[in-house]
């Protein structure tokens, strides 16, 4: 119980915090990416366009980041290079798709996008890939 009002922390309890929220936000993500994926032919015709690079490119990108780099982020692996395609993912959900909504429709999105943000900014922790291979 003393642990619990405690403000000291270790380094393993980061670790463990970091690959809890690597775990969370990358595997949660990753249904997102495989929704997409599979329903890529019918979702490709009407897909927003933000960034005036067509439906099929915007789709593409999502899934990438949404699929893909979570995957390498559910691992630790390039972790800090994979939140980036990640962040803008989710920053164009919550201002493009929901409208800045981030206590509404977008709050979800929102949420992502504040765990990616973190570990751009935190990194894997030791208990990571990244780790194991020295980067």
């Amino acid at each position: 119980m003393k642990k619990l009002f405690s403000t000291k922390y270790s380094d393993g309890s980061v670790s463990f915090a970091l690959l809890m929220l690597r775990l969370t936000a990358g595997g949660l993500m990753i249904q997102h990416g495989y929704d997409k994926l599979v329903k890529f032919a019918v979702m490709s015709k009407g897909f927003p366009d933000p960034f005036g690079v067509g439906s099929t490119a915007s789709l593409t990108m999502t899934v990438f980041a949404e699929f893909f780099c979570a995957i390498l982020l559910l691992v630790g692996l390039l972790t800090r290079l994979a939140t980036v395609p990640l962040i803008i993912a989710m920053a164009v959900a919550v201002f493009y798709a929901h409208k800045g909504q981030v206590f509404g429709e977008g709050e979800h999105a929102a949420l992502f996008l504040g765990a990616y943000i973190t570990l751009l900014f935190a990194g894997p922790g030791k208990i990571s890939m990244d780790r194991l291979i020295g980067k």
